[in-house]
């Protein structure tokens, strides 16, 4: 994955979290993921493919951070367990990053079509991206608990 791709799927992160849930983010040493399991206990994966490029986003969340970051989403007090709205509240944060990386993509000339998000639950599922892209790891720290955001987006 050409670094450049890496700055729209950070600036989008940072903007939809620190606006939507007003939770301030620093983005940590990305690095090169090994295996298929996923970080957090729900998980949101978005599908990215244009005519030259494609990929995916993935965003996997502990438990305790999502909770935290949903509650001030909504501005309500927080759950203390992963329900349907949760869920359904990280499909959302996936849809909104992944759009907001791509208004950025547009700017550096790339366009794409996004697949609807899907959500998995529980800690250590094994997701298969499509291809052997490599996938780099960004992982944010918030008050709430560390998180990470997975990219891999190559040429076709």
């Amino acid at each position: 994955m050409k670094a450049e791709y890496l700055n729209p799927f950070m600036h989008a992160t940072k903007n939809v979290l620190e606006t939507m849930a007003q939770t301030k983010l620093v983005g940590q040493k990305p690095y090169l993921k090994e295996g298929v399991t996923t970080y957090g206990d729900v998980t949101g994966i978005i599908g990215m493919a244009s005519e030259n490029v494609e990929g995916s986003l993935t965003i996997s969340f502990p438990a305790a951070c999502i909770l935290q970051i949903v509650a001030r989403m909504l501005m309500e007090d927080a759950k203390t367990t992963i329900d349907n709205d949760i869920v359904d509240a990280v499909g959302e944060i996936t849809n909104m990053i992944c759009g907001g990386a791509k208004a950025e993509f547009g700017k550096l000339g790339l366009s794409f079509n996004l697949a609807t998000p899907t959500m998995v639950t529980g800690k250590g599922v094994h997701i298969h991206h499509h291809g052997n892209m490599p996938i780099i790891v960004i992982p944010f720290k918030a008050d709430c608990g560390t998180f990470v955001l997975e990219a891999n987006l190559a040429s076709k």
